[in-house]
């Protein structure tokens, strides 16, 4: 299994921090857009830890970092279809912003083919 899909099974089964660091492993190895993709990919997962660690000041601010590097990619880039994830984390930004917590069901899923 690669870096990729081994990090997108991670963050679909709340697995955050080890879907970060799936894909951390691969992220130092790149370089120019694939790298700005990927580490979008890691402040997402990062976000959503913080979110289940209820420390919304950093998820906020990674929140912010991720979808600002995701914006600038495709839907469907390294076989990803992250809408579901990307529309997931607008909403649960401004959520956190505000104090308000994030029932683990509501976390979102990449789609990976």
């Amino acid at each position: 299994m690669s870096a990729i899909a081994a990090g997108v099974e991670l963050f679909n089964a709340h697995e955050f921090w080890h879907a970060h660091e799936a894909w951390e492993e691969l992220w130092l190895q790149t370089t120019g857009d694939e790298k700005i993709f990927l580490q979008g990919l890691i402040q997402l997962a990062a976000a959503y830890h913080h979110v289940q660690r209820g420390t919304f000041r950093g998820g906020v601010r990674l929140f912010d970092a991720a979808l600002r590097k995701l914006e600038r990619f495709e839907d469907g880039r390294n076989g990803i279809d992250r809408s579901e994830a990307v529309a997931a984390a607008i909403e649960h930004r401004e959520k956190i912003a505000r104090g308000e917590h994030i029932a683990p069901d509501h976390f979102p899923k990449l789609r990976y083919n």
